[in-house]
């Protein structure tokens, strides 16, 4: 069923297969991510053009579906581009983050530090597992979640911190760059 060629004109059709399902699927990744922080605009565009692009690929796979070296490159570009679209979207950092800081001792000395750099943050008093704790919570973009947490860190290297994607629902405060 399946052949195995390694012409000079086969290994650049795979390798093109190749490039083309990772842009593909690269853009895929970050039109769902997108899809979730409900961007219509970039939504329409991006599945516009992964649609274009599929079906050009999947045209010269069907040219020559008994090659197995084309399938093995479509699969291997496809996988690769979902990795390679997440570490776009990472970089991109689209949309807003909640944070959570969760300090036994150095609650108010953090607020402080996070206040003078003109983030706004919540204090919640708790109890945890050995006694009182601050609990601190702030709405940023997610680009500004390294600098917050490296503001934590430098007071309290100890500092339990989470985040989470959120959705902005009501604009509030948020820190300008």
């Amino acid at each position: 069923m399946f052949t195995f060629q390694l012409t000079q004109q086969s290994i650049l059709i795979a390798l093109l297969i190749f490039t083309v399902r990772v842009i593909s699927t690269s853009l895929d990744t970050l039109r769902l991510i997108l899809t979730l922080r409900s961007n219509k605009f970039w939504v329409w565009v991006l599945g516009f053009i992964n649609s274009t692009i599929w079906v050009l690929t999947f045209a010269f796979i069907l040219a020559d579906i008994d090659n197995i070296v084309n399938v093995i490159f479509y699969a291997a570009g496809f996988a690769t581009g979902n990795v390679i679209g997440m570490w776009i979207e990472d970089r991109l950092a689209i949309g807003f983050a909640e944070i959570r800081v969760i300090s036994p001792h150095l609650g108010a000395a953090i607020l402080e530090v996070l206040r003078e750099n003109k983030f706004a943050v919540t204090e919640i008093p708790a109890r945890g597992k050995d006694g009182m704790v601050s609990v601190i919570t702030s709405s940023i973009r997610r680009s500004q979640v390294h600098d917050f947490e490296k503001l934590v860190r430098d007071v309290d290297a100890g500092a339990f911190i989470t985040t989470e994607d959120v959705v902005a629902v009501k604009r509030g405060f948020w820190r300008v760059k």
